[in-house]
Parts: C-alpha cells; structure tokens; sequence
C-alpha cells in the first residue's frame, strides 16, 4: 500500500492566495509527495493524466480523469504520487468555496469544466489576473457546485476483514477469486463480507475491483503497453472484456483515453 516518496514537493501558498480564484498546473513525477497541511481556501484537483490521490486523515480518496477532488477550506491533507501525473488545482476562497460541498469527496467533471481546465492550461495566465480569465474561473467555480459529488471513486474501510480483503485485491488486481473465496480467506461469510462492502464503500466489492483495475489501467496505457497485455495482467480472458469495463466506468476506451480523446457526453 505504501511506497517510499523520492520527490517531496511544497504547497505554492502558505498565507494568502493572489486571487479569490487561481488556476495552476503541474506536472508530479512518480513517488511524489506534499506534506500534510491545510489552508483557509478550498482545492479542486484534477489529474489530465494519472490518478489523484489524495490523504486526509488515514482515509485515501483517489480519483481518475473523469472525476476530481474537492477539499474545503482548513482540511488537513496530503497529496502523493505514486506515478507520474500532471495536474492542476483550482485554489477558491473562503467565500466562495461555501458554494461547494462542506466535506472531502470527488466530483464528476462534465465536457464543460473539463474544457474550462484544458483551455486554461493551454493558455496559461500568472494572477492577478485579465477580466476574461477572471470571468472564466468565476464559470468554472459555479459548474464544480453544480458537479455531482461521488464521495470517493476508490473508498477505503476500517473494518478488519473488509480491509484484508481490499489490500488482498489491490496487491493482486487480476486475482478473479470469487467473492465466496475471499469472504473464506478472511474467515468471513459472504453475506457478512457484502453487508460490510455496501456500508462502508456504497458499492459491490466486485464494482470495486473493476474501478481499482481502471486506476491500475491508466498508467499503464500511459506508459504504452499493448491493451490486450494489460487485460490479461487484469484478469480479463480477452481484450474485448477490458475495453467494455474501462468505457462503461470511463465513458471512453483504452486507446481513446491513451490518445487524450474525451468523447462529447
């Protein structure tokens, strides 16, 4: 679960933010890691290529390209890299930051804000800011309040079997062990282990293996393997099988989001 951080970063404000709103992108190279600290202002951070993780407390929130991270203002955090992403975050007053969520969850990033990140991060501008630009992240502000709130894309449990049985997943993501087989390895019924799954991570465990092989997917699409050599690393009997799991949970296929196509819708 844990790797050693090669790369330790600094938060680029400590007092005060240059504007209500600011825009800034960066690229993080693999093992990286910020400190844990908070600030007065709320953080959108969203990944253009990578998987965004995030610590607050001893719980992970990780979110793929389609979503992004929301922290309100004075959330203690952590950000890590265990592969290279480039990212960018949207820091927002106090203020305005009362216009989202009041805790830590992922967001859905529509056609629209993913569009109003892109272009700002093709056109990039130092604060304090022209008045079309300032309009443009006052727009971006209110289409992330609109944005559905999805909790966390890859929840973590506290429950001692449940969580035996994610590390188990995660250590081994083309494990295809039955959910009968795993509740066994725990010492766990079945039913108790998808009463458990549902209360603590709102999902089927199995919907949870399937977003942590997405996650694990991405940096290797970005690296260049062949599709069909990452299916069957996944545990998928065919290629075919990989790609309608990774367009049904990303709206686009392996070699779409390898290429940096994000389809309309």
């Amino acid at each position: 679960m844990t790797r050693s951080t090669k790369h330790r970063l600094l938060p680029p404000f400590s007092d005060q933010l240059p504007a209500p709103v600011v825009f800034r992108t960066a690229c993080m190279p693999a093992d990286a890691a910020y400190p844990r600290h908070r600030h007065a202002w709320g953080e959108f951070v969203y990944s253009f290529s990578g998987v965004v993780e995030v610590k607050v407390g001893e719980r992970r929130y990780l979110a793929p390209s389609q979503y992004g991270l929301w922290l309100p203002p004075r959330v203690e955090h952590q950000g890590l890299n265990r592969y290279e992403a480039c990212h960018c975050s949207v820091y927002i007053a106090a203020p305005l930051a009362e216009a989202l969520p009041g805790v830590t969850c992922a967001l859905t990033v529509g056609p629209l804000i993913k569009a109003l990140l892109e272009h700002l991060r093709q056109h990039p501008v130092q604060a304090p800011y022209p008045d079309d630009i300032t309009r443009l992240l006052r727009v971006l502000v209110d289409q992330l309040a609109a944005a559905e709130c999805a909790g966390s894309y890859l929840p973590t449990s506290e429950d001692p079997q449940l969580s035996r049985v994610l590390a188990m997943i995660e250590a081994t993501p083309g494990d295809n062990r039955s959910l009968g087989e795993l509740a066994a390895a725990v010492h766990a019924t079945e039913r108790t282990l998808m009463r458990r799954a549902q209360r603590d991570l709102g999902m089927p465990l199995s919907e949870w293996r399937q977003r942590l092989r997405v996650v694990k997917a991405m940096p290797l699409l970005e690296s260049g393997a062949k599709v069909e050599s990452i299916a069957m690393d996944l545990g998928y009997a065919s290629a075919s099988a990989f790609i309608a799991m990774f367009r049904r949970l990303t709206g686009e296929t392996p070699d779409e989001y390898r290429r940096g196509l994000r389809p309309a819708g």
